[in-house]
């Protein structure tokens, strides 16, 4: 089930809404937290109902080994150490993740290398399975590390499953997530939060509907359909996949956030106007934020700890180390390894510079930061190394230059197409230097002003949900 479907904003999320306050008003709180837990797990089997029982057991084998790990006694004798515990953890989630997601693209490199015929898998990637997998892995190193405990299994799959985050994250943490579930004036509704709510989630469904999928329209002909582009086509083709993975994964993040709230949970932000960076350093504190703050605190840090004697040299080694794993976080394809390795250069590279304290002009700061993003994320986007080729050779001039009124011509477009694609462009540029849409507040409008707002932004975004299309982070 889509956020940016009729069946979600229309049946699913009232439904699920009112039926749990309506069991929290009849103080039925461990109702409500079922009831919570079904329509996480209804929403999730909606797109294929045999993933079920890979997310049920990923959360009956985590719960257990980190209930054992907050009951362990250093005093009693125990058939395995907390450590064991631990490592057995962290294979088993790896390791699952790992089967589903890599198997077959290490046969693939197997018998590429070794010139070997081991025939395919052909594993269907469960959905969302790299983020409930990072987030239980987060909460079993807390657990050993003692930070965190549960003890109620109901509680654990609540956090796991709550359906806003569950798919495409952001990333969340039981410490920042439990105690709101717990904290008794969150089990009424609060039309503060639902105002709020609803307008955070209006602006991610324009976001997607409206922003992304008009820009996605460029992007997937001249990724998956042009043979050769012009310098124009070229930019064209990758500024619009720039602008959709942006608005695309910004805007599911702000429907989470903005869904969360209606229940009077408030979950992290995941972007910060991340093109308006002036560093890959900043970029990186900007975009995907829950990730990177995973990745510094689970991956990163245990790579430093390693090491004997701890330098500037092996801290920057470690973090291109980091990136190629994030790279390759991303899906089993050499793009994103290439990707991920690109970006941790560039951070090696800025925290080099940064030592030199030598100061950029912001505008040519902010000039080199975007175009090497944008460049990157055409390696990002290809599916194989032709289509970088065909873009960025496109983007150099190699193919031509021939007139900005080719535009015109360029893919399934007609002139009023393209007037709306162009609309979108100046609105996403608006939108980059205008602040992130959700540090927009509740206090920042006039109740009447927000309420127009809403029901605009939700009127114009229902005019395109005929045109339903994933949201890209499914994929990944």
């Amino acid at each position: 089930m889509l956020f940016n479907s009729f069946e979600f904003i229309f049946i699913f999320l009232p439904v699920s809404f009112f039926v749990y306050f309506y069991l929290n008003h009849k103080r039925l709180t461990i109702a409500s937290r079922a009831w919570l837990v079904f329509s996480s797990l209804f929403f999730y089997g909606w797109w294929n109902i045999a993933y079920l029982p890979l997310i049920l057991v990923s959360i009956l084998f985590n719960y257990t080994i980190t209930n054992t790990m907050a009951e362990y006694d250093e005093n009693k004798k125990n058939y395995f150490s907390k450590r064991s515990l631990l490592k057995i953890a962290l294979v088993f989630n790896i390791g699952f993740l790992g089967y589903f997601k890599y198997m077959d693209f290490f046969i693939e490199n197997i018998n590429m290398v070794f010139d070997s015929d081991i025939g395919l898998l052909y594993l269907a990637l469960p959905l969302a399975i790299s983020f409930f997998t990072l987030q239980q892995i987060a909460f079993v190193v807390d657990s050993y590390e003692g930070l965190v405990k549960e003890k109620s299994f109901l509680d654990y799959t609540v956090f796991v499953t709550f359906f806003p985050q569950l798919i495409a994250g952001p990333i969340v943490h039981h410490k920042e997530m439990m105690p709101q579930f717990a904290n008794i004036r969150n089990k009424v509704k609060r039309y503060k939060n639902i105002s709020l709510g609803l307008l955070i989630f209006s602006i991610g469904l324009f976001k997607k509907v409206v922003i992304a999928d008009t820009f996605a329209i460029w992007a997937s002909y001249g990724f998956d359909t042009a043979t050769t582009l012009n310098v124009f086509e070229a930019w064209a083709t990758s500024l619009s996949y720039a602008f959709q993975l942006y608005f695309d994964f910004s805007g599911y993040t702000d429907m989470a956030i903005g869904a969360a709230l209606l229940f009077n949970i408030k979950i992290p932000i995941n972007f910060n106007s991340p093109y308006k960076a002036l560093s890959i350093i900043d970029f990186w504190q900007r975009w995907h934020i829950s990730l990177s703050n995973f990745i510094g605190t689970y991956v990163y840090t245990p790579i430093i700890r390693s090491f004997n004697k701890l330098n500037f040299h092996k801290a920057m080694f470690a973090t291109i180390l980091t990136f190629i794993i994030v790279g390759l976080w991303h899906g089993a394809s050499w793009m994103f390894v290439i990707f991920g390795t690109l970006h941790g250069i560039a951070l090696t590279i800025n925290h080099y510079w940064k030592r030199t304290k030598f100061k950029i002009n912001n505008v040519i700061a902010w000039f080199i930061t975007f175009n090497f993003v944008n460049l990157t994320m055409v390696i990002f986007r290809a599916k194989e190394w032709d289509d970088v080729e065909k873009v960025l050779s496109g983007m150099l001039g190699m193919n031509g230059i021939s007139s900005i009124k080719t535009l015109i011509e360029f893919g399934p477009i007609d002139k009023f197409s393209l007037m709306n694609i162009i609309m979108v462009f100046l609105i996403a540029f608006v939108g980059f230097f205008m602040g992130n849409s959700t540090s927009i507040t509740y206090q920042a409008m006039q109740n009447k002003i927000k309420y127009i707002y809403i029901s605009a932004l939700l009127l114009i975004s229902t005019l395109h949900l005929n045109r339903v299309s994933e949201f890209i982070y499914f994929n990944f």
